[in-house]
Protein backbone atom coordinates (compact mmCIF):
# COMPACT_ATOMS: atom_id res chain seq x y z
CA UNK A 1 0.00 0.00 0.00
CA UNK A 2 1.22 3.36 -1.02
CA UNK A 3 -0.34 6.48 1.13
CA UNK A 4 -0.19 9.73 1.81
CA UNK A 5 -0.20 10.87 5.43
CA UNK A 6 -3.79 11.88 5.14
CA UNK A 7 -4.95 8.44 5.84
CA UNK A 8 -2.93 8.40 8.96
CA UNK A 9 -5.25 7.75 11.37
CA UNK A 10 -7.39 5.54 9.52
CA UNK A 11 -5.25 2.89 8.43
CA UNK A 12 -5.60 -0.53 10.10
CA UNK A 13 -3.61 -3.21 8.38
CA UNK A 14 -2.90 -5.26 11.84
CA UNK A 15 -0.54 -7.79 8.98
CA UNK A 16 1.11 -4.30 8.08
CA UNK A 17 4.86 -4.98 9.21
CA UNK A 18 6.79 -2.21 7.51
CA UNK A 19 6.42 1.54 6.38
CA UNK A 20 8.62 3.55 5.38
CA UNK A 21 8.12 7.38 5.87
CA UNK A 22 9.93 9.74 3.34
CA UNK A 23 11.39 12.79 4.02
CA UNK A 24 10.65 12.22 7.50
CA UNK A 25 12.40 14.94 8.65
CA UNK A 26 9.77 17.38 7.14
CA UNK A 27 7.13 15.66 10.11
CA UNK A 28 6.77 16.97 13.33
CA UNK A 29 7.34 14.14 16.22
CA UNK A 30 3.43 13.29 16.96
CA UNK A 31 2.92 12.79 13.39
CA UNK A 32 6.08 10.69 13.12
CA UNK A 33 4.75 8.67 15.82
CA UNK A 34 1.29 8.45 14.89
CA UNK A 35 2.47 6.69 11.79
CA UNK A 36 4.61 4.58 12.88
CA UNK A 37 1.69 3.16 15.43
CA UNK A 38 0.32 2.20 12.04
CA UNK A 39 2.33 -1.12 11.61
CA UNK A 40 3.07 -3.81 14.82
CA UNK A 41 -0.51 -3.99 14.97
CA UNK A 42 0.25 -7.98 14.25
CA UNK A 43 1.79 -10.67 15.66
CA UNK A 44 4.93 -10.01 13.16
CA UNK A 45 8.02 -7.77 14.14
CA UNK A 46 7.65 -4.38 12.15
CA UNK A 47 9.53 -1.86 10.75
CA UNK A 48 9.45 2.10 10.36
CA UNK A 49 12.07 3.01 8.07
CA UNK A 50 12.68 7.06 8.37
CA UNK A 51 14.23 8.28 5.31
CA UNK A 52 15.79 11.69 5.59
CA UNK A 53 17.65 14.15 3.26
CA UNK A 54 21.37 14.44 3.74
CA UNK A 55 21.09 17.83 5.14
CA UNK A 56 18.99 18.26 8.72
CA UNK A 57 18.71 21.14 10.57
CA UNK A 58 19.43 20.40 13.85
CA UNK A 59 15.91 20.12 15.23
CA UNK A 60 15.41 17.62 12.20
CA UNK A 61 18.43 15.63 14.10
CA UNK A 62 17.08 15.79 17.74
CA UNK A 63 13.66 14.47 16.21
CA UNK A 64 15.15 11.46 14.15
CA UNK A 65 17.21 10.16 16.98
CA UNK A 66 13.72 10.29 19.52
CA UNK A 67 12.08 8.04 17.13
CA UNK A 68 14.98 6.31 16.75
CA UNK A 69 15.39 6.10 20.66
CA UNK A 70 11.98 5.82 22.01
CA UNK A 71 8.34 4.56 21.39
CA UNK A 72 6.74 6.31 24.46
CA UNK A 73 4.29 8.89 23.60
CA UNK A 74 4.99 11.05 26.66
CA UNK A 75 8.87 11.42 26.26
CA UNK A 76 8.27 12.29 22.25
CA UNK A 77 5.66 14.42 23.43
CA UNK A 78 8.53 15.96 26.24
CA UNK A 79 11.27 16.41 23.01
CA UNK A 80 8.34 18.22 21.18
CA UNK A 81 7.63 20.68 23.53
CA UNK A 82 11.18 21.33 24.36
CA UNK A 83 11.65 21.59 20.36
CA UNK A 84 8.14 23.39 19.36
CA UNK A 85 7.32 25.29 22.27
CA UNK A 86 3.58 25.02 23.74
CA UNK A 87 2.49 27.53 21.47
CA UNK A 88 0.28 30.41 22.15
CA UNK A 89 -2.50 29.75 24.93
CA UNK A 90 -5.03 32.10 24.25
CA UNK A 91 -4.62 32.16 20.75
CA UNK A 92 -4.10 30.44 17.22
CA UNK A 93 -0.17 29.43 16.85
CA UNK A 94 0.72 25.69 17.52
CA UNK A 95 4.02 26.21 18.08
CA UNK A 96 6.52 29.19 19.84
CA UNK A 97 7.71 29.70 23.23
CA UNK A 98 5.55 31.32 25.70
CA UNK A 99 7.05 34.82 26.74
CA UNK A 100 6.73 33.74 30.64
CA UNK A 101 8.91 35.44 33.22
CA UNK A 102 9.05 33.52 35.98
CA UNK A 103 8.00 29.37 35.11
CA UNK A 104 8.77 26.98 32.90
CA UNK A 105 5.46 24.22 31.66
CA UNK A 106 8.35 21.73 32.47
CA UNK A 107 10.36 21.99 35.02
CA UNK A 108 8.20 24.28 37.13
CA UNK A 109 4.85 21.75 36.63
CA UNK A 110 4.49 20.95 40.63
CA UNK A 111 4.89 24.87 41.61
CA UNK A 112 1.94 25.32 39.48
CA UNK A 113 0.16 22.30 40.50
CA UNK A 114 0.50 23.79 43.88
CA UNK A 115 -0.97 27.20 42.70
CA UNK A 116 -3.37 25.86 40.62
CA UNK A 117 -4.73 23.46 44.10
CA UNK A 118 -3.99 27.15 45.97
CA UNK A 119 -6.28 29.12 43.60
CA UNK A 120 -9.14 26.58 43.40
CA UNK A 121 -9.36 26.36 47.61
CA UNK A 122 -9.48 30.14 47.13
CA UNK A 123 -12.13 30.31 44.28
CA UNK A 124 -14.28 27.49 46.50
CA UNK A 125 -14.39 29.64 49.58
CA UNK A 126 -14.80 32.83 47.43
CA UNK A 127 -16.04 32.06 44.39
CA UNK A 128 -17.04 35.92 43.77
CA UNK A 129 -13.39 37.31 45.34
CA UNK A 130 -15.58 40.30 47.63
CA UNK A 131 -13.76 38.71 51.00
CA UNK A 132 -11.76 42.12 52.03
CA UNK A 133 -8.79 40.32 52.04
CA UNK A 134 -9.19 39.02 48.33
CA UNK A 135 -9.55 42.64 46.78
CA UNK A 136 -5.85 43.15 46.30
CA UNK A 137 -5.66 40.18 44.24
CA UNK A 138 -8.67 41.70 42.06
CA UNK A 139 -6.85 44.64 41.98
CA UNK A 140 -3.28 43.11 41.20
CA UNK A 141 -4.88 40.98 37.99
CA UNK A 142 -6.52 44.34 36.31
CA UNK A 143 -3.30 46.12 36.76
CA UNK A 144 -1.66 43.39 34.88
CA UNK A 145 -3.98 42.55 32.34
CA UNK A 146 -2.96 44.24 28.91
CA UNK A 147 -6.00 43.63 27.32
CA UNK A 148 -9.22 41.55 26.51
CA UNK A 149 -8.93 38.44 25.24
CA UNK A 150 -10.27 38.32 21.32
CA UNK A 151 -11.79 34.70 22.39
CA UNK A 152 -13.23 35.01 18.52
CA UNK A 153 -9.99 34.35 16.97
CA UNK A 154 -9.19 31.02 18.85
CA UNK A 155 -10.13 28.26 17.20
Amino acid sequence: MVATTVIEVGVNVPNASVMVIESAERFGLSQLHQLRGRVGRGAEKSYCILMTGTKLSKEARVRMKTMVRTQDGFEIADVDLKLRGPGDLMGTQQSGMLNLRLADLKEDTPVMDLSRRALQDLFDADPELKRADHQQIIQEFRKRKSGKVDWGRIA
